[in-house]
């Protein structure tokens, strides 16, 4: 990869990731629209690593106290709010855990297509609108229970395929359920955190211990700036979600959608 391609694709990860218009499909069309090879799942995991280190520099205060509310698990104490919602979370990322180890190489193998992308981009468009025009809004992420976490959970794995969006699917689901815009927002972001270090230690451990060789440099420079973009995308979300909802998102994959099948026919 030119040191280009790693700056663009890194800042498109860093716009993309927590946006609800699905990182993992601009990072396959923007290389086929510039005429570049495919950057490869390296790459894919260090952005990804990236934007790991935004949320958790960004929700800080928020991680700190699940760590706390795990702490209370082990004792067998649910009292507390931070205990429910760190239990919720790690039920949540077990769907999409399973799911990766199990249809990760298949769908490496099948589904990174612009054609994919189409349907997933503009399918889920009409998803994310009807959860927010007709959810709820009485809820919030104390609140969340073990239907919430399984229900948000499943929803998760689905942003396996590309074009998806990991944060436009548990946000849908969360409005679906009746949670608030930003706590919906908020929780799915937290919910992010397992599930992408969980793939960053096991594709990482896999290229240090793999033949091929790796450009180590590329991907760490691409993690940095993947990071501090996803960072002003998570603080601009998080501004402006309780105002200007899902629509505008929804809006933008349809219109992509359709440039790219207009591209393809």
């Amino acid at each position: 990869m030119t040191w280009l391609q790693v700056i663009v694709l890194a800042i498109v990860q860093g716009l993309t990731e927590f946006l609800p218009i699905s990182s993992s499909g601009h990072l396959v069309l923007v290389p086929s629209a510039a005429g570049w090879s495919d950057q490869g799942l390296a790459f894919d995991v260090a952005v990804h690593f990236g934007s790991l280190i935004a949320v958790c520099v960004f929700f800080r205060n928020d991680i700190v106290a699940l760590l706390r509310g795990s702490g209370q698990l082990l004792t067998f104490t649910m009292q507390t709010p931070e205990s429910r919602i760190a239990l919720a979370i790690g039920i949540g990322t077990v769907p999409a855990a399973a799911a990766g180890l199990a249809l990760a190489g298949w769908i490496e193998a099948n589904l990174r297509s612009p054609t994919v992308i189409v349907f997933t981009l503009a399918g889920y468009a009409i998803v994310m609108v009807l959860a927010d025009r007709f959810g709820r809004r009485e809820r919030n992420v104390a609140d969340v229970t073990l239907r919430d976490a399984i229900v948000i959970g499943c929803a998760q794995a689905l942003a396996l395929v590309p074009g998806t969006s990991r944060s436009g699917v548990t946000i849908s689901a969360a409005r679906i359920l009746g949670f608030d815009r930003r706590d919906a927002a908020r929780y799915s972001f937290l919910l992010s955190v397992p599930v992408i270090l969980l793939a960053s230690i096991y594709e990482m451990g896999g290229l240090i211990v793999g033949d091929e060789p790796v450009a180590w440099l590329q991907l760490a420079i691409a993690a940095l700036v993947s990071a501090v973009v996803a960072y002003a995308s998570i603080d601009f979300f998080m501004r402006f979600v309780s105002r200007i909802g899902l629509l505008p998102f929804a809006l933008y994959r349809l219109v992509l959608a359709a440039v790219i099948l207009y591209v393809l026919v």
